[in-house]
């Protein structure tokens, strides 16, 4: 219990401190209010797979330290993984990332992520084309991990970011920080990251500083005893309740059209609607060492991506991973739209398994 108690009064308790002895104000921002929204994309194919989310299983997978440092561990010492992203039209994402241990010191992973928008068209006021150009994202980083004791680790990562849109460009900086908890015994793990205390040092124009994404989220897992079923529930962006959105200009209606009677609303269904947003599902059937199947469900996504009166998946996403040789490899589907889809690559190794042994 005491580590339970510890675990989840830390990052309220640490939230609190960097909102108040910080210079830049930290603000609850979603949507299109906030730079950098690149950094909240899922970039390994096995987050991808899991609904978008996955900050709390804690293996050697080296992919999942990118949202929460405090899953970086011993165990991935000498890991090197890399991923690319088929993402919408001509837009696609990736990372690299190599992971290393130093005794008495603790674990760390350096990467690098990027998104290439792809190539424009360039025009001036009148419509008449005068050229094209690109813009891309970039994030060079650099995690650290150590644990408090056998059940509880704490990590952080700094991310320097590059923003290079056409002639407009931008610098920041962001952190991420978390603590995890893994019970073997139990197998049963939970996390807490809170994402985005950052700063934007060059603005895309000047004199219009922009806030980077601020986020707070919880989750935990659990591997069945005599099932092989690892099943996890994310919680994301906690720092605030409501994240429904009403188009100002396709307002809901509030009175009956045919009686003119106000329309009641359903407070549970509201309720449970604003609960929803905030959750991710997921599970991964583990099927043997080597092979393993993945799905997952994003409430939110799904709210707010279908099309009324069409089905479709939005919001479902699945994928497997299994090992060939020394490479582990991922697969992830997640459809972000009736008419768009992405697919996710990911390949891992460890480079000590190339080493040839005396």
């Amino acid at each position: 219990m005491r580590h339970l108690k510890f675990f989840f009064s830390f990052p309220f308790f640490f939230s609190y401190i960097i909102s108040h002895i910080l210079y830049f104000p930290l603000q609850a921002q979603i949507g299109g209010s906030s730079t950098y929204k690149f950094l909240d994309l899922p970039f390994s194919a096995r987050e991808a797979a899991l609904g978008g989310n996955l900050i709390t299983v804690k293996d050697d997978d080296i992919n999942l330290t990118f949202h929460n440092p405090a899953l970086i561990s011993p165990q991935m010492d000498n890991n090197f993984a890399f991923s690319f992203v088929n993402y919408i039209s001509d837009i696609s994402y990736g990372y690299a990332a190599y992971s290393k241990t130093f005794n008495k010191i603790g674990s760390f992973v350096g990467g690098v992520q990027y998104v290439d928008y792809g190539k424009f068209i360039e025009a001036d006021p009148t419509g008449l084309i005068t050229g094209s150009f690109k813009a891309a994202d970039y994030s060079y980083n650099i995690g650290y991990s150590h644990p408090i004791d056998s059940v509880f680790s704490v990590g952080a990562t700094l991310k320097t970011v590059y923003s290079h849109l056409d002639q407009y460009f931008s610098v920041g900086s962001v952190v991420d920080a978390g603590g995890t908890y893994y019970n073997a015994r139990h197998l049963l793990s939970a996390s807490a990251i809170i994402r985005g205390i950052g700063y934007q040092w060059k603005t895309y124009v000047d004199g219009n500083r922009e806030p980077v994404p601020f986020e707070i989220q919880l989750g935990i897992s659990k591997k069945l005893q005599k099932a092989p079923f690892r099943l996890s529930l994310i919680g994301t962006h906690l720092e605030k309740w409501d994240l429904t959105y009403e188009d100002p200009a396709n307002p809901a209606p509030t009175k009956d059209p045919l009686t003119g009677a106000p329309i009641k609303k359903n407070e549970t269904k509201i309720f449970a609607d604003k609960l929803g947003r905030h959750l991710i599902a997921n599970v991964e059937m583990l099927l043997g060492k080597n092979f393993m199947l993945r799905f997952g469900y994003n409430y939110q996504r799904r709210k707010e991506l279908r099309i009324d009166g069409r089905g479709g998946i939005p919001g479902f996403s699945f994928g497997l991973g299994f090992k060939i040789y020394k490479f582990n490899f991922s697969y992830g589907y997640a459809q972000y739209h009736v008419a768009a889809g992405s697919s996710h690559f990911t390949v891992t190794t460890n480079i000590s398994d190339f080493y040839r042994k005396k």
